[in-house]
């Protein structure tokens, strides 16, 4: 998803490669840099400006002295529309009834950097809300499609689009580990006090619970969704 550095970018560039995002460093002077940003301009390709805190921290491999000024975003465009979301297939979240920002930001994040396709939110926040859970995403949403939708709705569509629906569940009868996360799916997160609603756990295809041992029966929703994630970016690499 991400190509690091003026060397990996100018690579993508002569490759073909899908680029639909330059992050690149604010005001640089970097003849280099300067170069493949006004490759992308003649390729309308959007361009963000970051500081290099900004750079460094979001890099893929920033273990190095040298800091990036330049990452391109490949194979994922964030500004998809549903329908190209469906049409580009893979797997894609739906966060249905969740009531905090800090918790919806963190699934936004937890998505985007396990290579998650798309972000549907269903919640009823109103724009102050929103916007503290898009900074609650730490500039993930800078880099994936996040849509705020009607929950049964939107499921009833990715069904219809061949998608395998997938639940997160405390009812549920089988672990991530037992179950496939390959191919088209809608992995499913509920809110923080109702979990996901009946009308949307009987449109499921599979329901997934998390093993507990602990006195207190009960994850944060963040948890639950970051263990999910793990596992299907590690079957999805295979």
């Amino acid at each position: 998803m991400q190509r690091c550095g003026v060397k990996e970018v100018s690579t993508a560039f002569m490759s073909n490669e899908s680029i639909s995002l330059l992050l690149v460093l604010r005001d640089t002077q970097d003849s280099e840099v300067l170069r493949l940003i006004q490759l992308a301009k003649e390729n309308n390709i959007p361009i963000k400006e970051g500081s290099e805190r900004d750079l460094w921290r979001m890099a893929r491999d920033n273990k190095g002295e040298i800091k990036p000024q330049i990452l391109a975003l490949v194979g994922r465009n964030p500004y998809a529309e549903i329908d190209e979301i469906f049409s580009n297939g893979g797997l894609i979240w739906l966060l249905a009834g969740a009531k905090y920002p800090v918790n919806i930001g963190f699934t936004i994040r937890t998505a985007e950097v396990s290579g998650a396709n798309a972000v549907f939110i269903d919640s009823e926040l109103n724009n102050t809300e929103r916007k503290g859970a898009v900074r609650a995403s730490m500039k993930a949403h800078r880099f994936i499609p996040i849509h705020w939708v009607n929950g049964e709705t939107i499921v009833d569509k990715a069904k219809s689009k061949g998608f395998k629906i997938i639940s997160i569940e405390d009812i549920g009868t089988k672990t991530p580990w037992d179950e496939n996360l390959t191919g088209n799916i809608m992995l499913i997160i509920g809110g923080e006090r109702a979990g996901i609603s009946d009308a949307i756990l009987q449109k499921s295809d599979s329901i997934l619970k998390i093993p507990m041992t602990g006195f207190v029966p009960s994850f944060n929703l963040q948890a639950p969704m970051a263990i999910v994630a793990a596992e299907a970016q590690r079957q999805r690499s295979k």
